[in-house]
Order: C-alpha cells, then structure tokens, then sequence
C-alpha cells in the first residue's frame, strides 16, 4: 500500500502568498469601484443642485409681479431682487425674492407672502441687507444653490446687452422728474421720485446670467444663461 503524500511547508506557504496577492488585487479593484461610485455620486449632485437653481432663477423671471408704483426687477451690484406672484397660488399674494454671491456660495432669498404697500417695502429692503449681514431669521429663509467665484448681470434692452447699473434710467428718471416739476411747478415729492422711478425702469426684454463656477467642481468654468421676457412680442 501506497502512503498518501501531503502538502510540504514551503509549497504551503506559496499558496498562501499567492491567495494574499490576489486578495489584495481583488481589495484594490473592489476599493476603487466604490471610490468611482462615490465621486459620480458627488458630481451628479452637483449638477443637479445647479440645474434645480438655474430652473428656479428662471422661474422667479418668469414669475416677476409688476405693481403699481414699485421696481419690479433690480440689479444694484450686490444682489438682485424682484418681486414675484406666488408659485402656490396666485390669490397668495407677492413675494419679494434675492439672489446674491456671499461667502462665495451663490444663495436665493425668499419673503413670506405679502399683501400691503408696506410690507413690500420691508421686504424690498430685507432683501438687500440679506445679501450683505444677514440675520439667523434671514437665513432661515435662504436656500444656497452652488459654490461661486463671480457672477455678472446684463439687462437686454435697445438690442444690446447693458450692464443695468450703467443704462440710462437715471438719467430717464431725472429728466421724467423735471418734467413733472416744470409741468406742476413745483418741487418733486418722494412719491413723485418713487413714481417716475416707476415709470423709467420697465422690464427689460432680457437677461443674462454669467457664473464663473469654480475649479474642480463636475461643472467649471464660465455658465451663461439667457432669459427672455414671456410677453416680449414679435419685432
């Protein structure tokens, strides 16, 4: 009878290394499909996030309220405002709403619903000390849409695109408030300033957002998007 002959040490051993090694292949393969995973995960986010902020800022443009008397749309260099018809229901009154680049995240600010002259007004001014020392209350009431180097305002009007800080409505609105004066003869009010004021800033037919999103980031670089006016007719 033949004995049985078993494994010898040394080819033990070589066995062992050799389902070490593959061990190790295999951690490695499995480790990087995760860390694939995870980051793909990350800049889907990312992307979405973004698109849910650019679908909401033409949302607010498409939404934008103009009452009697007041701006309905405003770029001042820190923040723009607007007031807007509710997107629940329309008998919920308006709603002043910012959009503002602070601690280089670019942030959106919503009022609570409105009914009076008054409270449009407050909100009108909340909305840009929002965009500058913002309260625990104010922050409350702000939704951060992605991170942000700079981002830049063009107004679309006369068939160019104008920065809206240097467009002629100030000199409009000077020259509708020596009207106003020389026709009354009389000096201009505050209601009357407010008024022409008013009257000079319509609506532009568009607008143009440009965002410069920072490096490393699933979307970089420089973002322009472009919104038309609705009820902009045939030319």
């Amino acid at each position: 009878m033949r004995r049985a002959r078993g494994f010898t040490l040394v080819e033990l051993l070589v066995s062992l290394f050799i389902l070490a090694v593959l061990a190790g292949l295999s951690w490695r393969g499995i480790d990087g499909m995760v860390r694939a995973r995870q980051q793909t995960e990350v800049y889907t986010d990312q992307v979405l996030g973004l698109q849910t902020g650019l679908a909401q800022w033409g949302a607010d443009l498409d939404a934008i309220m103009e009452l009697p008397g007041f701006t309905a749309l405003q770029w001042n260099g820190r923040v723009l405002r607007l007031t807007r018809h509710s997107s629940t229901s329309p008998g919920d009154g308006a709603r002043v709403v910012g959009w503002a680049l602070r601690g280089g995240q670019w942030r959106r600010w919503e009022s609570p619903p409105l009914y009076t002259r008054g409270d449009v007004d407050a909100a009108w001014q909340q909305a840009d000390l929002w965009s500058q020392t913002p309260s625990d209350a104010m922050q409350r009431q702000e939704v951060v849409i992605a991170p942000l180097e700079d981002w830049q305002i063009f107004y679309f009007r006369n068939n160019s695109w104008t920065n809206p800080q240097s467009s002629p409505d100030s000199t409009q609105t000077t020259a509708a408030l020596a009207a106003a004066a020389a026709a009354s003869g009389a000096v201009a009010t505050a209601a009357a300033v407010q008024q022409a004021q008013a009257t000079t800033s319509a609506l532009p037919d568009g607008v143009r957002l440009v965002l410069q999103l920072p490096a490393g980031r699933a979307i970089a670089g420089r973002l322009q998007r472009d919104w038309i006016r609705p009820t902009l007719g045939p030319s």
